[in-house]
Parts: C-alpha cells; structure tokens; sequence
C-alpha cells in the first residue's frame, strides 16, 4: 500500500532544510539581541481556550480548526496559533506575579484547515513573540521593531512596510461598533452570508471580509481612527512618534483589523511588496492584547506580540532578485578504497568531528569514479582519498574543492591543516 503525506502538508526534505535551518538561526539570534527567551508549549490544548481567545464567530475557530475528542473525552484542538497557549502558561505558571517586563518567543508547528495555497498550509511554522509587563508605547514599539529587524536580517528591507492600526480601549470600540452597525444597516442585505452573521455578533470582523471588500459598503465605512478617545489616540500617536524615531517606515491603513478577538490599542502587519510574490502579501501580524491574561485566570497583565510565518517568510526571501540563503558547508569528505582504510577513515572522522570539523564518507563496494561523483553532489571543502598507503603512512592528499589546489598533509597536522585553510578563504566556509 502507497501512502501520501496529508492534504495541505508538505516533506521538507534534506536538500532543502538548511534553508529553514537558517531562518530559524536568524530568528533565534534576533530574539537574543532583544533579550527575548524561548518558550515550549503543547501542540494541543483544551479546544475551550481557543473558542474563548480567537472569539466563536471568527473564521479561525468557525471553519479552520482542528478539533478532536481524546480518549478521556475532552475536547482538544491542535494549535491554530501560538498567542493563546502561551497566555494560557503565563496564568497557569503564576508568571505574572514576577515583576517587571518577560518577553519570550516561540517557535512551532500550528494547525489550521484552511484552502492550500502558495505558502499557506494547514500544518505551518510560525515563530511568534510575545511581551508582558508594559502597558507602555514603547512597548508595541520594541516589538514591532524586533519583527521589523528581523526581517532586515533576512535581507527583506526595501521590500516590507509595516501596516498599522488602532483599536482602541473599550470605550473607543464601543463607540466605533454603534457606528459601524449603522452604516452597514444599510447595506446589509447586500453583504454575504458570513458578513450577514457578522452583523448581528460582532460587525468589527466584517471589515476583515475578503469577499465584500471591494463593495461600497467596505469602502465606504467608518475609520476607527475617528471614535477613538483622546487617551487612545495620544497612545497611538506615541507608537507613531517611536516608530519615527527608529526610522521604521510604516503605513497608517484604517482597515486593518486582525483576525483575533483578543487584540486591543495598536495592531500591525508587516507586508511584502515583491513582484511576482502574489496576492497573501502578509509575512507577520500582531498587536497588543491587555485583556487576555484576566481573561484566562491571571491578573491584569498587559501584553503585546506578534507571529511570523516561515514559509511565507521563505518565498519572499526566494521571490527577491538576487537573494540567496547561505548553506552549511560540509568540511571533508572522505573516499576510503578498502575494508581497512573504511575503519581507518571511521576512526579519523570521528576524532574530527570532536574538534567541530564536519565530515562524511562514503562507505560502500563503489568504484573510485562513482565515489568522486558522490563527493562532487555533496559539495565539502576538501575530499581526502585513503587507501592502503595513506594508512600505512599517515599521509593524505587533501583537495581543496574550490582552488582544486592538492597537499599532502600528516595525519598529525590535518586538524590545523583543515581549519587554516578554511580562515584563509577570502569567502570563508560556513
């Protein structure tokens, strides 16, 4: 029997790993600089937090989770998004009642049952931050700018702009929500079956609608900007003024609004703007959530993060002229010829491999040629042939695969030989 990976996945295979081993090298090495320190949840959780968090009638937990009853009968869904487990660890774990600010990120598997499309699958990674302790500006400013930077690492910085947005206090949606649901009265025949259930619950998420956003009704709407009180928007005036100050280019877009029930004050995506790159531009979202951690159990504890997708993140990276992700280069290949240069070159290996020199071999009844070929697929720095006199003598002839330059070196000195070489290469070895 034949079987076939699940619809809307996808095998990564070792040819092409090192490129998302390198994203998420960037990504950990970012966090680090922020001072940001990693967190491990569990791929499911109790299906209620989600329903409670994203909110019933949005479209993540309505049509796009995966839900299941274990075998004790509880109802579990597997992660569609990060924020919601870590909140749900932050109370659990009492964090909150350690002062000042914890910042922590995450890196994993979410799950959503969603139509495939070019970067979007029902099982992707996503790295996420998440911020708590600071109900100040300069807060939703230090994240956004860790998304903002880490994309620049990434070599993406002509090429993004952040988007971003307000919605407010309590006070302020209210407001807005009496205005929205006047004017959309109007059209409200006209709007789609979703948006018509939308209307009735929470008319916020109508402006996220993909299907009547080019309508009258949509372009036609209230911005939220104008029902904020003057206490929200001095606040989104100073996340303004700390992007300006970081020299973050971003855009004030008055539709965007989010997918989350959970968001409060400042949301942002960060959106690339590559030819050819297609319609789903967004690489990152996020926003500030002051209500959640009351919300699940904890004490009032005001948070704000943000999640990036890798795959979405890879195509830009890809779409880019000229850009290239760096591979992890093997150091030495080895081409033993014989039962006891094989055991020989076993041996020798390993002990590089202590000293941090990557190295492989090709163990097998293949002929010279066929050896080389492997080694040529496998690209290293230097191939090393040893055979019956090269274990006699403890002398090699190690091949420089880039300058095709070859030297004889002793077994004593190889590990000084190898790693000399590699720092004088004016490209260097990575």
């Amino acid at each position: 029997m034949t079987f076939f990976k699940p619809k809307g996945t996808y095998d990564i295979l070792p040819t092409e790993v090192s490129k998302w081993q390198f994203v998420e090298e960037v990504m950990r090495d970012v966090a680090k600089l922020y001072g940001v320190e990693e967190i491990r949840t569990p791929i499911f959780e109790a299906s209620e937090l989600y329903h409670r968090t994203a909110g019933d009638d949005s479209d993540v937990v309505s049509k796009e989770t995966y839900d299941f009853t274990d075998r004790g009968n509880r109802q579990m869904t597997l992660r569609p998004e990060g924020t919601a487990g870590i909140v749900r660890s932050f109370v659990e774990n009492k964090l909150y009642v350690k002062t000042g600010v914890q910042k922590m990120f995450y890196l994993g598997p979410m799950f959503r049952y969603e139509r495939q499309q070019k970067g979007r699958y029902r099982q992707h990674l996503q790295f996420g931050v998440e911020l708590f302790g600071s109900d100040l500006p300069l807060a939703d400013v230090e994240v956004i700018s860790m998304a903002s930077l880490l994309l620049k690492k990434l070599g993406l910085t002509k090429q993004v702009k952040v988007k971003l947005n307000s919605l407010g206090s309590d006070a302020s949606r209210a407001l807005y929500r009496n205005a929205l649901v006047a004017h959309f009265a109007e059209y409200q025949k006209s709007l789609c079956p979703d948006c018509q259930i939308r209307f009735k619950k929470n008319p916020l998420r109508i402006l996220d609608c993909k299907k009547d956003a080019k309508t009258p009704a949509m372009a036609l709407a209230p911005a939220m900007i104008d029902y904020l009180i003057p206490e929200d928007l001095a606040y989104f005036n100073a996340v303004k003024a700390g992007l300006e100050a970081l020299a973050i280019d971003y855009e004030y877009d008055h539709k965007l609004v989010r997918g989350f029930d959970y968001y409060t004050h400042t949301i942002f995506e960060i959106q690339a703007n590559i030819s050819g790159f297609g319609a789903q531009t967004t690489l990152c979202g996020g926003g500030r959530y002051n209500k959640l951690v009351e919300e699940l159990g904890g004490q009032a504890t005001p948070a704000v993060g943000f999640g990036m997708g890798l795959e979405r993140v890879l195509l830009a990276i890809e779409a880019v002229a000229n850009s290239t992700i760096p591979k992890k280069q093997l150091m030495v290949f080895f081409l033993p010829i014989g039962k006891e240069a094989e055991l020989f070159t076993a041996e020798l290996a390993y002990k590089l491999r202590l000293l941090d020199i990557s190295c492989s071999a090709d163990f097998s009844n293949r002929k010279l040629k066929a050896k080389f070929k492997l080694a040529d697929e496998a690209k290293p720095c230097f191939t090393v042939v040893i055979g019956d006199d090269e274990v006699a003598s403890r002398k090699f002839m190690v091949k420089n695969t880039k300058t095709k330059k070859a030297e004889e070196v002793a077994q004593a000195e190889l590990e000084h030989y190898l790693k000399n070489e590699l720092r004088a290469d004016s490209e260097g070895f990575r």
